[in-house]
């Protein structure tokens, strides 16, 4: 496949071919006097001030998605979004416009026509054409400016396709446009297709590995079981359905025991997979409780809270089931960990200004790049200062007012539960800061 570089490089092979082609016709014995090749846009051929040399422009002038390579595919990612699976190429069509001035009678209509008898003659771009326009020899490498010289790696020579070149019909009102949008006179013209310029990213990938077999060979027809049809709407692998914090309540605290409903999650080695990708988490822990098909528990330890900050993480279970010796993994399913107040209900005491130092010592710990605020009563106050990560907090009211507000403490949106959803109605918990 080629490189970014491959578009420039189509467009110096051409104008090399025009220049080749030129000189072994000897255009300029025809016409007496010199002919150059540019690949300048229409608007700046034609000094503002000077006579119109004689010579052919080669002008691109559009690029479009080729049609059969691109519904190949388009470059994908894992679920995670860190690893690349696939490289598919980039497959363009570049559209040429070939130009032909002269100031003197007939000298454009003489470069148009050896033009595009050039380019019906050699309608493919072979491999070699490509090494010889592109590869410069040692005597004049050096002398070429650096981005001459940067198009040998473009990969033109080596990709899938070769270039096809396709004469393409402009009617009156394309030109006219055209040439209107350039800004330039017109100037006698033929326009070309070359197809296909395949570029393709140098990024590894992450490879998978061989299908190996299609299941257990069957004993009786000695071939691959293959697919099985179950007659069920449920399908026959662990599927998670909702993720239950204890108490009922939205989000999960470190040593709170998290039920994982679904089925088929019976069997052995029974363990979840927690992910979060903000901060880079990927870790395993056992399965609590019974191997049961319809339920599965796990406990994040309190003793582990430097490994769960507070934030969104992914749950996903993994197991070996039943009658069976490898490991199957479910869907993936959210859950939010909240912070948790250690140290409440406490008791404050204003000072002589009226206002209150309130200190929260809390879990997990705060990390750099986290936002946090107290939630006291309808008010939000920010800490007095942060030195990350932290498990304690101080926090000044202003002119605060006599009662006992509840307290929560909201880290990155997310707060620490305030009611017992355990019980009908649900009540608030004890989670005051009396202020005297």
């Amino acid at each position: 496949m080629s490189t970014a570089l491959a578009i420039a490089g189509v467009t110096a092979i051409l104008r090399d071919r025009l220049n080749d082609g030129l000189i072994n016709h000897n255009i300029t014995g025809i016409l007496g006097s010199t002919v150059t090749v540019s690949v300048d846009p229409p608007d700046r051929v034609v000094p503002s001030e000077g006579n119109e040399a004689s010579q052919l422009n080669l002008f691109l002038y559009q690029v479009t998605p080729n049609q059969g390579w691109s519904n190949n595919s388009l470059p994908s990612s894992d679920s995670r979004g860190r690893h690349r699976l696939s490289n598919p190429p980039l497959a363009l069509d570049l559209h040429f416009l070939i130009s032909a001035y002269s100031a003197a009678d007939l000298h454009a209509e003489i470069l148009l026509g050896y033009a595009m008898q050039l380019l019906h003659q050699y309608p493919v771009i072979s491999r070699e054409m490509v090494r010889t326009a592109l590869d410069p020899s040692p005597e004049v490498e050096d002398d070429l400016p650096p981005a001459l010289r940067a198009l040998a790696d473009c990969g033109l020579a080596d990709q899938v396709e070769q270039l096809k070149i396709t004469p393409h019909f402009l009617n009156g009102e394309e030109l006219s446009k055209l040439w209107t949008a350039t800004q330039a006179s017109f100037r006698p013209s033929a326009a070309y297709t070359v197809s296909v310029v395949l570029i393709e990213a140098r990024e590894t990938i992450r490879p998978s590995l061989p299908v190996l077999t299609r299941g257990p060979v069957d004993p009786v027809s000695e071939r691959e079981r293959g697919v099985v049809v179950t007659p069920s709407l449920m399908p026959p692998l662990p599927m998670l359905e909702t993720v239950l914090p204890q108490g009922n309540q939205p989000v999960v605290r470190l040593g709170d025991t998290v039920t994982l409903s679904g089925h088929h999650l019976d069997g052995s080695v029974r363990q979840v997979r927690l992910r979060n990708e903000r901060f880079s988490i990927d870790e395993v822990l056992p399965a609590g409780g019974n191997s049961e098909a319809e339920t599965m528990q796990f406990v994040i330890p309190p003793a582990r809270a430097s490994d769960f900050p507070v934030g969104v993480y992914e749950v996903q279970a993994s197991l070996i089931m039943p009658d069976e010796t490898i490991t199957r993994q479910s869907n993936r399913l959210a859950f939010v960990i909240a912070p948790n107040i250690n140290n409440l209900p406490q008791a404050v005491a204003r000072d002589g200004n009226g206002d209150a130092a309130i200190s929260i010592v809390f879990t997990p710990a705060l990390r750099a790049g986290q936002t946090v605020s107290l939630l006291l009563g309808l008010q939000e106050i920010t800490p007095l200062a942060i030195s990350a990560p932290t498990t304690t907090l101080d926090f000044l009211v202003a002119d605060a007012e006599a009662g006992e507000p509840l307290a929560r403490l909201r880290i990155d949106g997310i707060d620490s539960p305030i009611a017992d959803r355990s019980v009908t109605p649900p009540v608030f918990f004890d989670h005051q800061v009396t202020i005297s």
